[in-house]
């Protein structure tokens, strides 16, 4: 199977019993204002963009809940990568970390059955090893996402499970990889890592940003050099070009992603992509699913990040108050102008596992897919 059984028939569990019967406290709406009026910290105007014939809201943003909680303990790195926005963003806040009982209240608020622990870099987190072991407990699947450099330095501190990944970024192959994290070096260290993790029988993905200069050729070639390996998935998302970093000449419009995704289903039936079919579907232009950010809330140094991973609009200090006091029918293509091009995972994973705007043959598709 595509993932450990637990995950994929806990998921589904929890799926259909939140569609069910959805929490209805987090189910209000915002009386005015976007929220807690701490602002964008870029000072972006927030106009939603007048399209002509604008959507509905679909009906799943009335029953919201979350699936994965990006979990960042500290945004602290040990690399300057040009398209990272977390070590620009939170300038300020960089030498701060969260508590292990504030990541810990932050998991049992959300309850999503999924965390993605990421930053920063969370192996620079000291209590990293604890924050594992108790999320674990808590019956948490995790994702560790990482640059690779420490795996081996703190490996000592985990124990392999089923619910457990050491999630690598790699950006390509050794050249393009260190010239994306601005360290030559890096590629190799994050590929001992892996080597070292899976020797000591830990799961292992990867996880991979494709800017508009990225050559799909060399990421086919990246996944070949891995194949040895055996690693438990790849996972691929276009870039966007938040706030933070924005700079158009790496980062690409909608139709430069369908462009550059046009090979994707190939790459799909050659290697074990973590993307689900209809999300590769999407980014192909094949279909179009509305962004879903509730699904995939940030918690960080500042609260509750919203509206989402990669837009600040301000923090909040409760997961309630996230949910119930973001304009969320006001994002997302053709109504936010910072969301236009954006087709990014976080945003629209949710929406292709819920099954919105499904389409005969999407479930057993996506059954197919799970049990490769």
């Amino acid at each position: 199977m595509r993932f450990p059984i637990s995950l994929t028939a806990g998921m589904a569990r929890y799926i259909a019993r939140n569609k069910l019967r959805p929490k209805p406290e987090w189910q209000k709406s915002p009386a005015s204002g976007n929220g807690n009026g701490n602002g964008n910290p870029f000072r972006i105007l927030h106009r939603p963009a007048q399209a002509q014939g604008a959507q509905e809201p679909h009906p799943m943003i009335r029953k919201r809940f979350p699936l994965v909680l990006m979990l960042e303990p500290l945004h602290a790195c040990n690399l300057t990568c040009t398209g990272c926005g977390r070590i620009r963003e939170y300038d300020t806040t960089i030498t701060r970390k969260l508590s292990l009982e504030q990541c810990l209240r932050a998991v049992d608020e959300c309850g999503a059955p999924v965390v993605s622990i990421c930053g920063g870099e969370p192996l620079l987190y000291p209590e990293i090893g604890d924050l594992t072991r108790q999320l674990l407990d808590r019956g948490k699947h995790i994702y560790l996402c990482t640059n690779g450099i420490l795996i081996r330095k703190r490996m000592a501190e985990f124990q392999p499970h089923p619910s457990f990944f050491f999630n690598v970024h790699l950006d390509g192959l050794e050249a393009t990889h260190d010239l994306a994290v601005e360290r030559k070096g890096v590629f190799q260290q994050a590929v001992d890592g892996i080597r070292a993790a899976k020797a000591a029988g830990f799961k292992v993905s990867t996880n991979t940003t494709v800017y508009k200069e990225t050559d799909m050729r060399e990421i086919e070639a990246m996944f070949e050099f891995l194949a040895p390996f055996k690693l438990d998935g790849h996972m691929l998302s276009p870039a966007y070009g938040y706030t933070a970093v924005d700079d158009r000449e790496i980062f690409m419009t909608r139709e430069d992603v369908h462009e550059k995704f046009k090979d994707i289903g190939r790459l799909a039936r050659r290697f074990r992509l973590n993307s689900t079919p209809v999300y590769l579907d999407f980014l192909q232009g094949k279909r179009d699913l509305p962004c879903t950010a509730w699904g995939n809330p940030t918690y960080n140094i500042k609260g509750w990040k919203g509206p989402c991973y990669l837009i600040t609009d301000g923090h909040y200090e409760t997961f309630e108050e996230l949910m119930t006091q973001t304009p969320w029918e006001n994002y997302g293509h053709g109504k936010d102008p910072r969301c236009e091009h954006c087709m990014v995972h976080c945003g629209y994973e949710p929406s292709a596992a819920l099954g919105i705007n499904s389409r005969p043959g999407d479930s057993l598709r996506l059954l197919q897919w799970v049990l490769r």
